[in-house]
């Protein structure tokens, strides 16, 4: 009788290997615009765009006119994606930070001075994740249709 000497590793050796990415395989990253209503949010985004150059701000055309979309000034995210803050700072012109009301996974929410209408308001800031900043604006878009039937007009937004 005849041993084998070897055993055949030749298939072993073949494993199929994920190939590598290429090139093409992943296209750039496109920047999305995000639809925002309400009128508190066009008074937000014109105060945001103060005294920020030209290179920060993006247009996009609506139905009701002309809207400016602005990036928030470059800041570091924390290394779990949450906004990176001091009490007493500016997150807008027309926002002042007084104080953290709470964290979670989804983002934190903060406590600010609205100089405009001088009353204290909640903001949540998202973190910056794609996975929630997605389920934000899904979101955003049951707090518009909240708003689109309420008839006492409150604010969600």
């Amino acid at each position: 009788m005849e041993c084998l000497a070897e055993m055949p590793h030749a298939p072993l050796d073949r494993r199929p290997r994920k190939r590598q990415r290429l090139g093409w395989d992943v296209g750039p990253e496109i920047p999305q615009l995000k639809k925002l209503c309400g009128e508190e949010v066009a008074n937000v985004i014109s105060a945001m765009t103060m005294g920020l150059s030209s290179g920060g701000i993006v247009f996009s055309q609506e139905t009701q006119g002309l809207f400016r979309f602005v990036t928030p000034p470059l800041r570091e995210d924390d290394k779990d994606g949450h906004y990176v803050f001091a009490v007493g700072d500016n997150l807008t012109s027309r926002y002042r930070i007084n104080a953290k009301m709470g964290e979670g996974t989804f983002g934190q929410v903060l406590e600010c001075w609205d100089r405009e209408r001088k009353e204290m308001v909640a903001i949540k800031i998202i973190r910056g994740i794609k996975k929630y900043r997605d389920a934000a604006m899904i979101e955003i878009g049951m707090l518009e249709q909240l708003c689109k039937y309420e008839k006492s007009r409150s604010s969600y937004a």
